[in-house]
């Protein structure tokens, strides 16, 4: 057949289509008994048109997918096709399922060899996504398995199938349209002789499933963030810089963002109100109005309903001083992230220690990580964020000249690509020259994508203005990170060779 003579089109199954049906099955079923009755597919048909699909050509039905509706903690279990099976063989659509079970997919002899499964497959995934199901189920036959039933017992022959040393029709077409098998059902179909009965579990699971369907429980999908590329100038006052500070957050609430995202030592023009002869005396006397912009800070998170991520702030505990960003939920909570890797001039000049321990928060518009500044350059810390559900990494930065940057940006991008997830920069440009050490600043503030077709080309969201005072915003699309997960051109966190090294976090006692 000349595929210029093709004309395809997939649709539900109508009731007038058994005719032709019965012909299809009775051509592809000769081993299992052919077609089932007319009673059987009618009452599949009216008990759930929507999972009944046929491909046909010029009017001519070549293919055909059914499936109904089953209870997944049932059918995800060990079982036979008979308890799909009711009364005059009806089969069993159960109205209230949270899967989809699929029964048939075949295509005509005459057809084969133009991947037309693999279209029935999709509408099949497709309607599982649209329906909020939780996956599909199926019993895929082994029909190959006869042949090896001699010499493999039947979990042997599934290893091999799996490592593509044997070609199953069946199976090998399930594992390349991205079902994982499960388990091996044995009895499954007892006429099946080429599987001798055997069958296996597959699954594909719908990443996209939300088992809660109301509305103040269901997590933000569309996720826009906001930030503040920030211009140092000096100030006469706390408040001074606190109005500034309210300035901005109130403008990105406008905009309805649900992060507001400042630099590191964003507030350090507050050095300039006291003496710098001992930048270790400098650096305690900004730590100590750390505590009074953590709480006006999560104030505004109220006020102005927005999350955020405070840039860092200098904290002293005791004789140490730490580098610390926060999370001021809107909600009113309040989280922090130290920093854990401490630069040599954080080290010399401020005596600043490193903290302990990285860590992942839930919010209510995705489950975020904060990295601060040199902490973006240690990839370890961002795969082990990954493995524990990171979806936005923010990182606020100070560099001061354009290589250091470019390090902090180079590193963000390989966090967005290796994990599958966005990465946020955040800096301050501008100058303080009356500060010890802090004359000048450079930063191109960036949202970062991992690489792929659902993402910008260049995988940048947005980008600032070089070294210009500015807001810059984002939307991050959430579901399309699951996509990625799953379906992807490439899946780095899925294809990670685990068995030959992992990244593992230590306890601290």
């Amino acid at each position: 057949m000349s595929p210029d003579e093709l004309h395809l089109q997939i649709r539900n199954l109508r009731l007038e289509d058994y005719e032709q049906l019965k012909e299809l099955m009775d051509a592809v079923y000769t081993d299992i008994g052919g077609s089932w009755s007319q009673f059987t597919i009618e009452k599949l048909i009216k008990d759930f048109p929507e999972g009944q699909f046929c491909l046909e050509d010029n009017g001519r039905i070549v293919g055909v997918a059914l499936t109904v509706k089953v209870a997944y903690t049932k059918f995800s279990n060990p079982h036979a096709y008979d308890d799909l099976i009711g009364h005059r063989e009806a089969i069993l659509n159960n109205k209230k399922g949270d899967a989809l079970y699929g029964l048939d997919v075949l295509i005509h002899p005459e057809y084969r060899g133009y991947r037309l499964g693999r279209r029935l497959y999709d509408a099949r995934k497709e309607l599982c996504r649209q329906a909020n199901l939780r996956a599909i189920l199926a019993g895929g036959r082994i029909v190959n398995y006869h042949k090896y039933a001699n010499e493999l017992t039947p979990s042997q022959y599934l290893d091999k199938v799996q490592r593509r040393e044997i070609y199953d029709p069946i199976l090998t077409f399930q594992l390349a349209n991205d079902f994982s098998v499960k388990r091996l059902l044995g009895k499954y179909l007892p006429e099946d002789k080429k599987s001798r009965g055997f069958a296996t579990l597959l699954e594909w699971n719908n990443f996209l499933y939300e088992p809660s369907d109301n509305i103040l429980t269901t997590r933000i999908q569309n996720v826009r963030v906001g930030a503040v590329q920030w211009q140092m100038r000096s100030v006469e006052s706390v408040e001074e810089l606190l109005k500034q500070v309210e300035y901005f957050v109130d403008a990105l609430s406008g905009y309805q963002s649900d992060f507001a995202v400042f630099p590191e030592f964003f507030n350090a023009p507050l050095m300039g109100l006291t003496d710098q002869s001992q930048q270790m005396d400098a650096i305690r006397f900004l730590a100590g109005y750390t505590d009074l912009f953590k709480r006006e800070m999560s104030q505004m998170a109220v006020s102005y309903n927005v999350n955020i991520i405070t840039g860092s702030m200098p904290v002293q505990d005791g004789d140490s001083i730490y580098n610390v960003s926060y999370l001021c939920r809107r909600d009113g909570s309040v989280e922090e992230q130290y920093k854990l890797h401490i630069t040599p001039h954080e080290k010399r000049d401020w005596v600043i220690e490193g903290g302990n321990e990285v860590k992942v928060f839930d919010t209510d518009a995705g489950r975020i990580g904060i990295l601060i500044c040199y902490d973006v350059e240690f990839p370890e810390l961002g795969r082990i964020m990954a493995d524990e559900g990171l979806e936005i990494l923010f990182v606020p930065f100070w560099t001061d000249t354009r290589n250091a940057y470019l390090r902090v940006r180079h590193c963000a991008q390989a966090r967005a690509v290796e994990n599958e997830c966005y990465v946020v920069i955040c800096g301050s440009v501008g100058n303080l020259p009356e500060v010890e050490s802090l004359d000048v600043q450079y930063a191109q503030s960036a949202v970062f994508s991992p690489s792929d077709f659902a993402f910008p080309h260049d995988a940048i969201m947005s980008e600032t203005t070089p070294n210009t005072e500015m807001l810059m915003f984002s939307d991050l699309n959430l579901d399309e990170l699951r996509y990625l997960h799953h379906e992807g051109s490439v899946t780095n966190k899925k294809d990670r060779r685990t068995d030959i090294y992992e990244v593992s976090r230590k306890r601290m006692s």
